[in-house]
């Protein structure tokens, strides 16, 4: 049905509030960097209208540290739509302190904590090729 797919990758180690707030940062990464693969706004059946969403499905999957960096460069490579969070951000208190903290992340040895990925499904499928779905 859709000729491309957004994965969520998210490190398997992190805690489960880690891993919640980094699939929300990353996956509103790619609603900013992709506007086109937001849906509709939603209405209720009293009216009221609620904010759009991504309109295709979103994959979550596990990864250990070496699979993001792997994922990473496949992404890179593919010319993928990439949104990434480092360990470092985890240590910040605003937008600012996450963007310095990201941009001080060696690229040889990035400490990830999660990426997503957006772009052509085979390309996708490629970057997330051996993942399991996130349980």
């Amino acid at each position: 049905m859709f000729d491309t797919k957004i994965a969520i990758l998210i490190r398997d180690d992190l805690a489960a509030w880690q891993k919640l707030n980094v699939t929300a940062f990353l996956a509103s990464g790619i609603a900013a960097l992709r506007p086109d693969c937001i849906g509709a706004p939603y209405v209720d059946a009293a009216g009221r209208q609620h904010a759009p969403m991504l309109g295709q499905p979103v994959l979550v999957f596990a990864a250990t540290l070496q699979d993001l960096r792997d994922a990473h460069a496949v992404a890179m490579e593919k010319e993928l739509a990439v949104a990434g969070y480092v360990e470092a951000m985890f240590r910040t208190g605003h937008d600012a302190a996450n963007r310095a903290a990201f941009a001080e992340a060696d690229p040889a040895a990035t400490d990830w904590a999660g990426l997503a990925l957006h772009g052509p499904k085979r390309a996708v499928d490629k970057a997330v090729k051996g993942l399991a779905l996130h349980a």
